[in-house]
C-alpha cells in the first residue's frame, strides 16, 4: 500500500487511478496523516431490481406468469407438513 501526499495525488491523479483499477489501495496523506484511501469501486450488493426488469422485458416473464395469488407467500397452515402416521392395518392404494 502507497502513501502519497495530497498534492503528489493531484499531479498524478491518472496515474494512481489506473493503479486503484488494477485493484491496488492508496493511501494520501496530509501534513503525514492519512486523509482518504483510493479504493477500486464496488458495486452495491442486495437485489439487482434492473436486472429483474430487464429479464421481463427480455424474456417476456409477465407473458408466463400471468397471475400470482394475494396469498402466495403466506404462512402455511400449520398441519400441512404434518404427515399422518400410517395405518398398518389399512389395504394399500
Amino acid at each position: 500500500m502507497e502513501r502519497v501526499t495530497l498534492q503528489e495525488a493531484e499531479a498524478r491523479l491518472a496515474e494512481l487511478a489506473e493503479r486503484v483499477e488494477q485493484g491496488e489501495t492508496i493511501v494520501v496523506t496530509r501534513d503525514g496523516k492519512p486523509v482518504l484511501d483510493l479504493v477500486p469501486h464496488k458495486r452495491k450488493g442486495g437485489i439487482d431490481w434492473e436486472g429483474g426488469r430487464r429479464f421481463k422485458r427480455e424474456r417476456g416473464i409477465d407473458k408466463i406468469v400471468t397471475y400470482i395469488a394475494p396469498d402466495f407467500d403466506d404462512p402455511l397452515p400449520e398441519d400441512f407438513l404434518i404427515t399422518p402416521e400410517r395405518d398398518e392395518d389399512a389395504e394399500p392404494r
